[in-house]
């Protein structure tokens, strides 16, 4: 084992190692512990660590990934998205879809990014919990620059005012719902405080009678949703949060909508950049991925001019020469090797974890990952950026686990690799090969 795989996986804790095996057996990236997987990314490092950076002292950014199916586009999301939270940054991590989140209507990605707004110490939904932080910060700065106990509630409104007074200019309500909650909280009314905060979240239909209390109307629209996102950016970093990185996926699903609708995203997504470089959001960190087609295609960054500018990046030169300061980034995708070093990475990170990590070793070799590798590949049309999950899923369930738990089980003798469509999904199915039943594992 070389010695950079043997600091990536030789440290880690069981938990850890739990969820990120736990995680593959599903066929899932994991949520976590990323780092001891990442494979071929070190070339970002640098660059993305600036971006973060520029974000943390107060500035804004934004990012394009692109990368065919296949080729770790949310395995990189979430791995940047790790890096942000060693740093004290929140993340929301946003699918978007036509139906459950079409990117036109902003108040509908706000709310799915409070929805899974996550920090290093809350899962989602972490903003009552960053609220909270901020108003126990405002009362300890309150009381630092002299406030009596008696008079606490009012010097704590005179700084929650002082600092969202440009936030106010914008989105006042945002102020208004955050003394509405805070009031309801001192009375020891829970109800409207819950329903207050999911007001501020973006929740639609909330009860008349709270936001009554919290003196506020109706729901979040399109055009207010830019100002609570201000709103929310104070608060974290009021909340001793260094920023937010929202991230918002498959964002090629724009190319599958109806015209008018697909118009309106991609118009919506020009306007979030150019917000985010006008810096009116400062401490935001904005990426999304897409594939090859959703840059270049007709139907989706090609169709609107001025986005298209935006993000247009040369990527006729050698791949090993592409710029990661870029607006735009591409990932390469797996090759055979990078597919098979993975695979030994995860295997060891296995193997560490059992009673017997040397015949985990021994039996697994090497060898036996790579020719794995070709055989999933070579199952699926020889397309090895399509291979990954199946790949990974395979290892793990069907190989390890029982290598593991049968002292007599030997993959060369016991094991045929079986695909079938029903764990495939729409890219893997077409990239199979026409029988997909069994594939016999040849192996000596």
């Amino acid at each position: 084992m070389s010695n950079e795989r043997l600091e990536r996986t030789g440290s880690v804790s069981a938990a850890r190692r739990r969820e990120v095996i736990d995680a593959l057996r599903r066929g899932a990236v994991p949520e976590s512990g990323l780092d001891l997987l990442a494979t071929g990314l070190s070339r970002f490092e640098k660059a993305l660590d600036a971006d973060l950076d520029a974000a943390e002292s107060g500035g804004s950014v934004f990012k394009a990934v692109r990368g065919e199916y296949g080729s770790g586009k949310t395995f990189f999301t979430r791995w940047l998205g790790e890096r942000a939270k060693r740093r004290n940054f929140a993340v929301a991590e946003i699918q978007i879809s036509e139906t459950e989140t079409p990117l036109h209507r902003l108040e509908t990605v706000y709310r799915r990014l409070t929805e899974r707004l996550t920090t290093s110490s809350f899962p989602p939904s972490a903003l009552r919990p960053v609220v909270d932080a901020w108003f126990y910060t405002l009362e300890e700065d309150a009381l630092a620059a002299g406030a009596a106990e008696e008079d606490l509630a009012g010097a704590v409104d005179r700084l929650l005012a002082a600092r969202l007074s440009k936030v106010s200019d914008h989105a006042p309500a945002f102020a208004t719902a955050l003394r509405g909650y805070r009031t309801a909280l001192t009375s020891g009314d829970e109800g409207t405080a819950a329903a207050v905060m999911a007001w501020l979240g973006g929740q639609p239909h909330v009860a008349a009678s709270a936001r009554r209390a919290a003196g506020v109307r109706g729901d979040l629209d399109h055009f207010g949703a830019l100002g609570f996102l201000q709103g929310l950016l104070t608060v974290l970093r009021y909340s001793g949060h260094k920023g937010l990185l929202v991230v918002l996926d498959e964002v090629e699903t724009l190319q599958r909508v109806r015209s008018d609708a697909r118009d309106k995203a991609l118009n919506a997504l020009r306007q979030l950049i150019d917000e985010v470089h006008s810096g009116r959001f400062p401490g935001l960190y904005l990426l999304i991925t897409g594939t090859p087609a959703f840059f270049e295609g007709p139907q989706g960054v090609q169709r609107l001019a001025p986005l298209a500018q935006r993000l247009a990046t040369d990527f006729t030169t050698d791949p090993r020469f592409d710029n990661p300061r870029a607006v735009q980034v591409r990932l390469p995708g797996f090759t055979h090797t990078s597919l098979v070093d993975l695979g030994i990475t995860i295997r060891d990170l296995y193997a560490d974890g059992t009673d017997d990590p040397g015949r985990i070793r021994a039996v697994v070799n090497d060898s036996y990952v790579g020719e794995l590798a070709s055989a999933v590949s070579g199952a699926l049309g020889g397309r090895v950026g399509v291979a990954p999950r199946l790949f990974l899923k395979k290892l793990v369930g069907d190989v390890l686990d029982r290598v593991d738990q049968f002292d007599d089980f030997d993959p060369r003798q016991h094991y045929a690799l079986t695909m079938s469509a029903g764990e495939m999904s729409d890219i893997e199915r077409n990239a199979a090969a026409d029988n997909i039943d069994e594939i016999e594992l040849d192996l000596p």
